[in-house]
């Protein structure tokens, strides 16, 4: 997956800075919950392990992965 050819529409955005792993999905987990369902977040996460760990979170969890250009990672929330 790489960057959109066009800005993506993002309907919340957050910027996580640094922030590690584990409170890194916590934090993901606890705002994509409170989005509608297919909307989509804009995350900026500088953590070098979010290139592995945001896809597999969003493999557990049904959410998808739009598009992602690290730092950048765009996050549409499942319908359910």
């Amino acid at each position: 997956m790489t960057a959109p050819s066009e800005p993506l529409h993002a309907d919340a955005a957050w910027d996580a800075g640094d922030m590690g792993c584990g409170e890194l999905v916590i934090e993901l987990s606890l705002r994509v919950r409170a989005m509608a369902p297919r909307s989509v977040l804009h995350l900026v996460a500088r953590d070098p392990g979010a290139l592995e760990d945001l896809p597999a979170w969003c493999g557990l969890t049904g959410h998808t992965l739009v598009a992602h250009d690290h730092p950048h990672y765009f996050i549409r929330r499942k319908e359910h």
